[in-house]
């Protein structure tokens, strides 16, 4: 199997006054928390927003595993709807000491370039700030973290920064390349 070189770039803010906020995009666009946690949710929107590129390790988790990740105290699913349909989500995981990782983020495809991707990311970074409010017991929000890679859209990058991310890392590794697979096989072109 062939490999590529993919780059990993790690960003973080320090300060809820870093969060730089997007203009709200036209028409009816919601954000929701997903607030039970549904495995067959979750695996929707993961893949159906990584299909096109690449986003793969989740996709051997079992139920089980993705009911135990979602059971995690201060696991959180925001969703963006666009009139009633599912456009995108944010993922945040609590880490120790104050962190927030937004672990995933991301719009379907057939939901970008409607400035939707810039509103979502500043209101699911928000709630990485305040997370801590809805989690009694958790450490207040000092950080909150990121990262993107080479195989993300093109506009990723220009987005977290435009939102207050600094870069704080930068990686290259070879994974293997693998073909687009899709929110199912097929799905996309490769």
């Amino acid at each position: 199997m062939s490999s590529v070189p993919v780059t990993t770039w790690s960003l973080e803010q320090t300060s809820p006054a870093d969060l730089l906020p997007a203009a709200a995009p036209d028409g009816d666009v919601r954000i929701v928390r997903a607030e039970v946690p549904s495995p067959e949710f979750s695996r929707f929107l993961y893949a159906s927003v990584g299909g096109d590129i690449q986003w793969t390790d989740r996709l051997g988790w079992t139920y089980a595993q993705w009911q135990e990740y979602l059971e995690r105290p201060g696991v959180e699913t925001w969703v963006a709807y666009d009139r009633g349909t599912p456009a995108g989500f944010v993922e945040l995981d609590p880490q120790d000491e104050g962190v927030v990782e937004i672990v995933y983020f991301g719009l379907i495809p057939a939901f970008r370039g409607r400035r939707i991707g810039g509103h979502l990311l500043a209101y699911g970074t928000a709630r990485a700030w305040d997370l801590a409010e809805r989690w009694p017991g958790r450490t207040p929000t000092k950080r909150v973290w990121l990262h993107t890679c080479s195989k993300d859209g093109d506009f990723a990058m220009d987005n977290y920064q435009r939102r207050g991310f600094k870069l704080f890392d930068t990686k290259v590794e070879l994974e293997p390349d693998l073909a687009t697979p899709g929110p199912w096989p097929g799905a996309y072109p490769a």
